[in-house]
């Protein structure tokens, strides 16, 4: 059988017979170059009317409500609020559940109170220490 083998810009024939290798030929590897095609030249660009630009994440919100603050363990998504302002919750009551690492955690009521502020939303990524919801 005979083998083309390419080692640091130089080709190398090789004719390998019952366990026995013989130097066939050595040339310089040359890259192949693309065809090139004629093409038109560039139009000039086009002034376009200035795209819409994407909506920037919301900035976390700020607890206005004075109470415990209950806050993020760790970055991710919120998929879920369970409670809306003025909700009494129990101690272990699920207030929001939060996506991180694929997985789902749900983010428990801390004591028994008054739900006085919810500040995220479903859909919302939040980092760690993010406040999301004020007990009153």
């Amino acid at each position: 059988m005979i083998y083309k083998v390419t080692l640091n810009g130089k080709t190398y024939e090789v004719e390998v017979e019952s366990g026995e290798a013989m130097l066939k030929a050595e040339y310089d590897a040359v890259a192949p170059v693309p065809s090139v095609a004629a093409q038109p030249a560039p139009a000039a660009p086009v002034a376009a009317a200035p795209a819409a630009a994407a909506p920037a994440p919301a900035a976390p919100a700020t607890p206005t409500a004075a109470g415990e603050t209950v806050a993020s363990p760790m970055p991710g998504s919120i998929i879920d609020v369970r409670v809306t302002t003025g909700q009494a919750v129990k101690s272990g009551d699920i207030l929001v559940i939060l996506e991180a690492m694929k997985m789902e955690n749900e983010i428990l009521a801390p004591r028994d109170g008054t739900v006085a502020q919810v500040l995220v939303t479903k859909g919302t990524s939040v980092d760690t220490g993010a406040a999301l919801v004020v007990l009153g």
